[in-house]
């Protein structure tokens, strides 16, 4: 089944001509690079003198790319999409991991955006950052396998009770729970911890989720290899399938430590090897279930290839795609209009605390070639389309 990616009318059909005039004038401004980063700068500046920015970002930015501050704020939300066969996962988006009180309060919130899922089945998946409950100091230091002094030790153990207090609740409540991918310095103790949870959580289906990054030249060897630990183990493994978010800085560290870099020399090799990941999965769909979080059209119409190849149903339990929310929304609705589970990535939280995450999605859409001018296109399509 060819999926028509292009077609506006299905992609926008949640939107007024009030929302896409509104994305088109919000794209044309993330498009330019200067005024991003001179924006990013000034908001920083303002948030480190406390000044009030709420004002200008909340009707911009942050209304396209935020679900709201509060889980109930989202519902709204929630329900207005599931009438269009899209499914919603709200993303606790408050960085940090360092102050334990802060900690503490996004652990709670965390875990209740699990109770709310179990009872909502049009939000069918939990997530978070492991950077938001230890401080990038102390994963490091266990990446690297450096010996820790107590402090350190009592730090560490504190970061594996913690994602195991959120793997029980995810448990408890029958909620998947994606963990977010981190920087390569910080994965090997995440990738650790995040095993032994699947190991123990993840005997009858997959509950607990890694996320793996395919623009690392290890990732498909580490997917392999998990599988047979699974086999061998006899659990259930959840992956969640990205290209990657770190390149410039993973290449700088990697030429300053002196370590082999460890992303992909080019694209075409990350889509080689992500398209390879998603193959090797569907082949293994008794013990992988995949989440396909991608904005990369090719890769969401090869997965639904393979699903047919392989006889698998469009709404199996096992095979999501995912876009972020206010982004993509050709992917999304035209897969969801063809039948298939999709989830719109939502971040949540309050304005002032998720600015960080908000100003790093609008530097990150600079970066990609071709995603904010074919964002653009888009909607320049559908509201002539809608003119005619």
């Amino acid at each position: 089944m060819k999926i028509s990616f292009d077609n506006t009318e299905i992609a926008f059909k949640i939107k007024s001509d009030s929302d896409l005039k509104k994305a088109y004038y919000l794209f044309k401004l993330i498009g330019n690079n200067t005024l991003v980063n001179v924006g990013g700068f000034f908001t920083n500046v303002a948030l480190g003198i406390h000044f009030p920015i709420g004002w200008a970002v909340k009707p911009t930015v942050y209304n396209h790319f935020v679900g709201g501050e509060t889980i109930e704020s989202c519902i709204p939300l929630v329900r207005r999409m599931e009438k269009h066969n899209m499914k919603t996962i709200l993303d606790y988006s408050v960085e940090g991991g360092e102050d334990e009180e802060v900690i503490e309060a996004t652990l709670l919130e965390t875990i209740r955006t699990f109770e709310n899922a179990g009872k909502d089945k049009n939000v069918p998946f939990g997530v978070f950052k492991p950077t938001a409950f230890a401080s990038g100091k102390i994963l490091s230091k266990c990446s690297t396998d450096e010996e820790l002094n107590e402090e350190e030790k009592v730090e560490a153990d504190k970061f594996i009770d913690r994602i195991d207090r959120l793997s029980a609740a995810a448990f408890k409540n029958n909620i998947p729970l994606m963990i977010d991918a981190e920087d390569y310095a910080y994965q090997k103790f995440i990738d650790e911890v995040i095993f032994k949870m699947m190991v123990k959580y993840n005997k009858e289906k997959a509950i607990v989720f890694n996320t793996l990054q395919m623009y690392r030249t290890d990732r498909l060897d580490f997917l392999k290899d998990l599988h047979q630990k699974s086999i061998e183990g006899n659990f259930f493994i959840g992956i969640k399938f990205v290209r990657g978010a770190y390149m410039e800085k993973e290449r700088e560290r990697a030429k300053k430590l002196g370590y082999k870099d460890p992303i992909q020399p080019d694209k075409a090799t990350t889509d080689k090897d992500y398209n390879l990941a998603l193959k090797y999965s569907i082949e293994n769909i008794d013990k992988i279930s995949i989440f396909n979080a991608t904005h990369n059209e090719d890769s969401s119409q090869y997965l639904v290839d393979l699903m047919q190849e392989h006889n698998i149903p469009k709404d199996d339990f096992r095979c999501y795609f995912s876009q972020l929310y206010g982004m993509s929304d050709n992917i999304s609705y035209n897969l969801s209009e063809a039948g298939y589970n999709v989830a719109k990535y939502t971040p949540y939280g309050p304005i002032k605390q998720v600015v960080p995450y908000l100003l790093r999605r609008t530097q990150e859409n600079t970066s990609v070639e071709g995603q904010t001018s074919r964002e653009l296109n888009l909607l320049i399509k559908e509201r002539t389309r809608r003119k005619e």
